[in-house]
């Protein structure tokens, strides 16, 4: 994702151009939400049942609490509430996928893709420090490797960081920290509705036009997990749906790389990085919190 991103930075002059720049903007809207539609095929209802209740509330309250303070913490701070969902739902779900699924669902404004693009790389670096030292938490703490697993999966920010830490410590750890990832996964449909009626609603009242309460990608999401859940879908066809998933993503970020100039990105300033280190740094601790409560 990040040298994707990186690549279409590179090539951004290709954006103000007028051939390549309907491809650009294709790849952008319309390859993303097929790529977020298809994450669908990674979830099943089984995986979520078998650790119990008890995960399932700690990813529930630790994704709420985490989106709600960011946006208050945003607006706050000066930024429109919108931007404290765009990096709280990437914190708090599934890092880049959520930021991407988030920024599709949310209204078209000029600065969209720099908030994109700089939660993107926000929360790529925050995710890779977090695989590092997250690991050395568990073990400071004594945690067991079902503890460990579901501090892991609750608490990184994208996929493949919680899959390295949590095998890192032990198969156990890796499976539990992987199902609780999953769970955070399957809340990005709710938190892509909420996204959906606030686009409405400020859609409505600003530009007296409303978008879809419910975006096709969202249905197409929830879809998926249902005809997976109930064994409808093949093994090759599930790795094969989540191998494309990822390339759309990959192929979106690049595209909306592409649309930014790297300059505008560096004008945002500290407050920004310093929102989405305080959202890091806060789902940590609230996690820790809610597995002594909760257990």
């Amino acid at each position: 994702m990040l040298f994707a991103l990186l690549l279409g930075i590179a090539l951004n002059f290709l954006s103000s151009r007028e051939r390549p720049r309907a491809g650009i903007e294709f790849a952008s809207r319309h390859v993303l939400r097929i790529g977020v539609a298809l994450l669908g095929l990674r979830i099943t209802f089984g995986q979520i049942a078998d650790l119990g209740w008890q995960p399932l509330a700690l990813v529930g309250i630790s994704v709420t609490v985490t989106i709600g303070l960011s946006m208050v913490v945003a607006r706050a701070m000066g930024f429109q509430s919108l931007f404290g969902l765009l990096t709280g739902g990437a914190t708090a779900i599934c890092g880049v996928s959520a930021a991407l699924a988030l920024a599709a669902a949310l209204p078209n404004h000029p600065g969209k893709e720099r908030a994109t693009l700089f939660t993107v790389i926000g929360v790529s670096v925050l995710s890779t420090f977090a695989m590092i030292a997250y690991p050395v938490i568990v073990q400071a703490l004594q945690l067991s490797p079902q503890e460990g697993g579901v501090f892991l999966g609750a608490t990184i920010h994208d996929v493949a960081q919680v899959v390295g830490a949590g095998y890192g410590l032990s198969r156990e750890t890796g499976d539990t920290a992987t199902v609780v990832k999953l769970m955070r996964i399957a809340m990005l449909l709710p938190v892509i509705v909420c996204a959906a009626m606030i686009a409405r609603a400020r859609s409505g009242a600003e530009l007296g036009e409303r978008p879809s309460f419910l975006p096709w990608f969202a249905v197409a999401f929830i879809g998926l997990v249902v005809v997976n859940s109930v064994g409808f879908v093949p093994v090759p066809v599930q790795n094969a749906g989540g191998e494309i998933s990822r390339w759309c993503l990959i192929i979106a970020i690049a595209a909306i790389g592409m649309k930014t100039e790297l300059r505008r990105l560096i004008e945002v300033g500290f407050k920004p990085i310093a929102l989405m280190v305080g959202e890091t740094v806060f789902l940590a601790v609230l996690v820790l919190v809610l597995m002594r409560w909760v257990s």
